[in-house]
C-alpha cells in the first residue's frame, strides 16, 4: 500500500512539472514574437522618419488616358443604312489577310449606305467630263456644275473650245478660281484632242495623261465614268481616309493607289473609289468627322477622331446626309429616288 502511494505521488510530481515546462516555452515563444513584431514595428517607424527626414516624396502613377471604343453596332440613323454587324478592332500588328478582309468589308458597309454613288459632276460626254474634272482641281464639283453649263453651250465640242478666244473663256470660268490657269489647259486639252486624236477623247491613260491639266486622278475619273474601265481615284478625299483605316501609310498618290489597288479586284475599283469619295464629303470629313454617325465606326481605328455624340454628329452631316442639296444639278435618277435634291444653279438662292 505504501509504494502505491508513493508511485502515484511521483506520478503526479512528473505530470505538474511537465505542465510547467510546456507552460514556460509557449511563454518564451509569446515573448519572442513580441519582441519581433515590435522590431519590425521600430524598423518600418524608423524608415518613415527617415523618408520624411529626407522629404522623399511617393510619384503617384499617371492616370490611364481615356480611349474612346466604337460602339458594336453603328450609332448612324442614316436613311437606308445598314449598321455594321460586329465590332472589328484592328490590332497595331494587322496580317495583310485581315487587312484584306477588313477592307473589303468597309467598302461592303458603304455600297450600302451609298448604293446611289457616281461622278459628281454634271457631264453627257466624255469631252465634257475630262474639261469638268481639270475645272475641279482646287474647287467644289458644285461650283464646276454650275459653271459648266454656260461653257458648254457657247463651245460644245473640243473644236469650238479649241478656237475660242481666251479672255472669254476665263470670264466663264471665273467662279471656278484659278480661271487664267484653267482656261489655259481646257482650250490647251481641246486643241491637243482636235490635233492628234481627231477631236475625239482617247480611251487609254498613256493618252489621256499626255492632255494639259490631266493627271493619272482625272483620267481614272475618264476611264472610269465615260469609257466604263476601272481605275482608282486617288483625290484629297480618298488620300485621308484610307489612311485614317490604315489601309495604307503611304502618302504619295501612285504608291496609295497600288497599294489600295491591292486589297480589292480591279473590277471595285472605280466604285471603291465613289463609296470612299462620297463618305468622305458627307460623313468622314478633314476637320470634324462625324464618328457618332458613322456607319462603319466599329471598323474605324481612328473612331473617336471626330465628335461620338450621335445627335451632335448628326448635325455636321453634309449633303444628302444632312438633308441639303447634293452637287449636281442634273444627279441620275437613282440619286434622286434616293432622296437627294439637286443643287441649284449658279446664282440661285
Amino acid at each position: 500500500m505504501k509504494k502505491t502511494a508513493s508511485a502515484k505521488k511521483t506520478a503526479s510530481a512528473k505530470k505538474a512539472a511537465s505542465k510547467a515546462g510546456a507552460s514556460k516555452a509557449s511563454g518564451t515563444k509569446a515573448s519572442a514574437s513580441k519582441a519581433s513584431g515590435s522590431k519590425a514595428s521600430g524598423s518600418k517607424t524608423s524608415a518613415a522618419k527617415k523618408a520624411a527626414k529626407g522629404g522623399a516624396a511617393v510619384k503617384k502613377a499617371p492616370a490611364a488616358k481615356k480611349v474612346a471604343v466604337a460602339p458594336k453596332k453603328a450609332t448612324a440613323r442614316l436613311k437606308g443604312t445598314a449598321p455594321a454587324k460586329a465590332v472589328v478592332h484592328p490590332p497595331g500588328d494587322e496580317s495583310p489577310t485581315a487587312l484584306v478582309r477588313r477592307a473589303r468589308r468597309i467598302n461592303r458597309e458603304l455600297a450600302e449606305v451609298f448604293p446611289y454613288a457616281h461622278p459628281e459632276l454634271d457631264f453627257e460626254n466624255p469631252f465634257q467630263l475630262v474639261v469638268a474634272t481639270v475645272l475641279s482641281a482646287q474647287t467644289t464639283d458644285l461650283r464646276v456644275n454650275q459653271t459648266t453649263p454656260s461653257l458648254f453651250a457657247k463651245y460644245p465640242t473640243p473644236e469650238d473650245l479649241a478656237a475660242a478666244n481666251p479672255e472669254e473663256v476665263e470670264e466663264i470660268l471665273r467662279p471656278c478660281g484659278f480661271f487664267r490657269a484653267k482656261t489655259k489647259s481646257v482650250i490647251g486639252l481641246s486643241k491637243a484632242l482636235v490635233e492628234d486624236f481627231g477631236g475625239e477623247v482617247p480611251g487609254r491613260l498613256e493618252d489621256l495623261v499626255k492632255l494639259p491639266g490631266v493627271g493619272r486622278k482625272t483620267a481614272f475619273v475618264v476611264l472610269g465614268n465615260a469609257f466604263g474601265r476601272p481605275g482608282i481615284t486617288v483625290d484629297t478625299h480618298f488620300q485621308r481616309l484610307v489612311r485614317r483605316w490604315r489601309w495604307t501609310g503611304e502618302s504619295d498618290p501612285d504608291k496609295i493607289e497600288a497599294a489600295v489597288g491591292a486589297l480589292f479586284p480591279k473590277s471595285d475599283w472605280t466604285d471603291l473609289s465613289h463609296h470612299v469619295i462620297w463618305h468622305g464629303r458627307r460623313i468622314c470629313h478633314a476637320r470634324k468627322p462625324a464618328c457618332g454617325a458613322c456607319p462603319i465606326a466599329p471598323l474605324c481605328p481612328a473612331y473617336g477622331e471626330g465628335e461620338t455624340d450621335p445627335e451632335k454628329a448628326k448635325k455636321l452631316l453634309k449633303y444628302e446626309k444632312g438633308g441639303f442639296p447634293g452637287q449636281r444639278l442634273r444627279p441620275p435618277q437613282a440619286y434622286l429616288d434616293a432622296g437627294g435634291t439637286p443643287a441649284p444653279p449658279l446664282g440661285a438662292g
